[in-house]
């Protein structure tokens, strides 16, 4: 008799349990990812080189196939269905759309005259469309850059205003800045999730290589790094990563991710990385491709270093990164610092 009631008690538990594990299912394949990221030296104490860089982005849920999804703007479908690798079977699939203003300065902002021994003065204001194909170990980004260089990037504009809002001195030096010039960009990024390993109690250890490539007349180079993380309730996601092509992989990748969770969940985590690039064209150091502009001579070997922590509160996952960059030109005051900071929404 008391096993004939436990029997359907145990089913109906099994039942629950599987629509539980279905419903975070079903959203980990319909949720959308809001990404900001802002970026500043700042947060180390100076004002030069790479001195600003901000980034919204938004990464659409899972796909089966790119042009399915009606949230997607209907500009760019056309465009999906023309690609001939993104509809591979056995993969899932995001868009993200990005918009993101850059800013670079020599070291003294305070003269007005040019200075030809230092870092040009450079603004990029940019669009994004980036296509990302999923497996649980490994992430492939396919990103389209269209923006422009120069005075009608408005970088100098948005930092003065900024300056003058907060009460800092202005950057005198912008008539200086790198000529007008359309931007393309080409880029592809894979990350791999080769090692995960629970260590109990929600405790969690992963390493996430990645390597890739750009070609454009903003940047062209090749790339290779990893990062590792360290925490509890660690994101479902391919790690943290800073304004430069291929981002995004921020977006939690599977329904085990504590951002899809019904109940509210808290997580924190800390990270370490290193990348190094190939750089064999980078505009805000060479100038513009077709006219003379200021100019300096560029390194082509770069490699960065950074540390840093994260938070998960809900469906909210906030880090800050400090990245340690190595000197990227030939009479460069020391290798530079920064911080970036990103906060990312999931709904």
């Amino acid at each position: 008799m008391a096993a004939a009631l436990c029997a359907p008690q145990s089913a109906r538990a099994e039942d629950a349990a599987e629509a539980g594990a279905a419903q975070t299912h079903t959203r980990a394949k319909t949720a959308s990812t809001l990404i900001l990221t802002e970026e500043n030296d700042f947060f180390a104490g100076t004002d030069e080189h790479y001195t600003n860089g901000i980034k919204l982005a938004w990464v659409s849920g899972d796909l089966l196939r790119y042009a399915e999804d009606d949230r997607l703007p209907a500009v760019v479908l056309p465009y999906l269905q023309a690609l001939p690798f993104v509809n591979e079977p056995g993969r899932q699939y995001n868009v993200a759309l990005a918009l993101g203003q850059n800013m670079y300065t020599p070291h003294n902002t305070a003269t007005s005259v040019y200075q030809p021994e230092d870092r040009p003065y450079a603004g990029w204001t940019y669009m994004s469309l980036a296509l990302h194909a999923k497996t649980p170990t490994q992430l492939d980004t396919f990103e389209t850059t269209l923006g422009i260089v120069g005075p009608s990037a408005r970088a100098g504009e948005t930092q003065n205003n900024y300056h003058v809002l907060m009460g800092f001195k202005k950057a005198n030096g912008w008539k200086n800045q790198i000529h007008d010039e359309p931007g393309l960009m080409l880029s592809w990024q894979r990350t791999l999730r080769a090692a995960r390993k629970d260590l109990g109690n929600e405790v969690a250890w992963d390493l996430l290589p990645r390597f890739g490539a750009t070609v454009g007349n903003v940047l062209t180079q090749a790339d290779a790094g990893f990062e590792t993380r360290l925490g509890y309730n660690l994101p479902w996601d391919f790690g943290t990563s800073l304004i430069s092509p291929g981002g995004g992989v921020s977006a939690p990748a599977d329904g085990s991710d504590p951002r899809l969770r019904k109940e509210s969940a808290f997580g924190m985590h800390i990270f370490a990385g290193a990348e190094g690039r190939a750089v064999a064209r980078n505009i805000f150091l060479d100038g513009n491709t077709w006219e003379t502009s200021p100019s300096v001579t560029k390194k082509n070997f770069v490699g960065d270093l950074s540390a840093g922590i994260g938070l998960v509160m809900g469906n909210t996952k906030l880090t800050y990164t400090h990245v340690y960059r190595t000197e990227e030109f030939d009479g460069q005051n020391g290798p530079q610092m920064f911080g970036s900071i990103s906060l990312s929404v999931t709904f």
